[in-house]
């Protein structure tokens, strides 16, 4: 005869059959399976009737006695198939409480409609099917872009950020290169290298990363564009954002790969440093693209040639904002003052929108119509320097702008850059190495 027991029933039954043999006294019995003395003889009786059966519990296969009657079941479905058989399971309880005054748990509510097909559970639900497609016809016309977040070198140097571009016709890596952060600044000057040494490509692949799309609910229906696709139109590239992971499957490949080879590329070759690994990386990419480039179906090269000026790139590839010059020849840009020189040209200008160019090197531009302006500093987050306002031959203005911030300068002792400008790491990378260079030529 085949029984049923629970890991508790057999458990006893060792048990109980040790005192039934006179190996163990009840006593230790009743410690050891913490039940009383009275129910430990109660078991023994049973044991010595009907043998191990006896210690199987009554109520197995028998329904619960707090179980919902089959009435009340079809009740709730009827009501959840009339009203609400789109919601989930959490919300229509949530509404037969209030609604209906029905009370019965969340699971329970799972269960049942789950059994009536109202809802599949996430471990049930069949994964949504990706169909490959084919890739693009020739090199250049379609190039996929990506940041890989990793500890790149093994905890010789901080973690860091590769980021890839690789063709989708032929699989070539087109550029890579380390950043400390997969921000708007890297991926304009990582896009200018790459354009410098092949040409500007039909189309970028990518995410929906901020750097690429403005995510803003508000906005997403508007022409606004982040600064990148705005240096993108001016270069006349277009920039696709894939709706899924799997749509730009070639970079993410790709970059499980790198994560493996160019791993122990680099600690074989000693390299501990983004600096170094930038060096590097051109040799690594001409290994890889001899190893795993593949032909395209078409030689023609989609590229199209680069024509605007080292000048023009610089101010594309720059943060634009548009400020309107005051009355006293300023203007305030990243809680820093620019006063504008005073001239009979620049008088002219008053009330009219001049361009703001924020460089990746750090570097900071004023320009009206292209034209540069110029100007001087003066910053509000420091400290005011009572001989250097006395000497400023503009007191007033500089006054004007110094007692509108004061009470934030008292409140706030400690104040940073605006939080809604993008990140710098990729300007004070350069400025670093531009002051490195500056003292090996000293």
């Amino acid at each position: 005869m085949l029984l049923s027991m629970s890991p508790k029933e057999l458990n006893r039954v060792d048990v109980i059959r040790d005192i039934s043999e006179r190996r163990l006294r009840q006593k230790d019995a009743a410690e050891l399976l913490k039940l009383s003395r009275r129910h430990i003889q109660r078991l023994v009786n049973q044991y010595r009737g009907q043998g191990p059966a006896g210690l199987v519990s009554l109520r197995r296969g028998k329904p619960s006695n707090r179980r919902y009657t089959p009435e009340f079941k079809q009740y709730v479905i009827g009501i959840v198939r009339q009203f609400y058989i789109d919601f989930g399971p959490t919300f229509a309880n949530e509404k037969l409480r209030e609604k209906h005054q029905l009370k019965l748990s969340t699971e329970t509510l799972r269960q049942w409609m789950m059994a009536e097909g109202f809802w599949v559970s996430k471990r049930q639900a069949k994964p949504k099917v990706y169909q490959p497609r084919y890739r693009r016809e020739c090199l250049g016309e379609l190039v996929q872009i990506d940041g890989s977040h990793h500890d790149w070198f093994e905890g010789r140097a901080e973690k860091c950020c590769l980021t890839v571009y690789i063709d989708d016709a032929t699989g070539r890596l087109m550029t890579l290169r380390f950043s400390d952060v997969e921000s708007t600044f890297d991926y304009m000057n990582i896009t200018r290298q790459y354009i410098e040494e092949h040409g500007k490509p039909i189309a970028f692949y990518s995410d929906k990363h901020s750097v690429f799309r403005l995510n803003r609910g508000e906005v997403k229906t508007g022409k606004q564009m982040t600064e990148f696709g705005r240096a993108l139109f001016e270069l006349n590239i277009d920039l696709i954002c894939a709706n899924s992971s799997q749509a730009k499957g070639r970079v993410e490949r790709a970059n499980k790969t790198l994560q493996d080879r160019l791993i122990k590329e680099m600690r074989l070759a000693g390299i501990d440093s983004i600096e170094e690994a930038n060096a590097w990386l051109p040799e690594f990419i001409a290994d890889f693209n001899q190893r795993f480039a593949r032909t395209p179906y078409s030689l023609h090269d989609a590229h199209r040639p680069l024509r605007e000026s080292s000048s023009e790139l610089d101010d594309i590839f720059a943060r634009q904002r548009s400020r309107v010059l005051t009355r006293s020849l300023t203007i305030q840009y990243d809680k820093v003052v620019y006063l504008i020189e005073p001239n009979d040209a620049n008088n002219r200008l008053i009330g009219k929108p001049i361009m703001v160019y924020d460089y990746p090197d750090g570097t900071i531009s004023i320009k009206h119509c292209g034209q540069p302006l110029t100007y001087s500093v003066f910053d509000k987050l420091r400290t005011v320097n009572q001989a250097a306002i006395v000497d400023n031959k503009r007191l007033s203005a500089v006054l004007a702008f110094a007692k509108q911030s004061q009470d934030l300068r008292e409140n706030t002792p400690e104040r940073t850059r605006s939080k809604r400008n993008i990140s710098r790491a990729a300007q004070q990378r350069a400025m670093n190495i531009a002051l490195m260079k500056e003292s090996d030529t000293v």
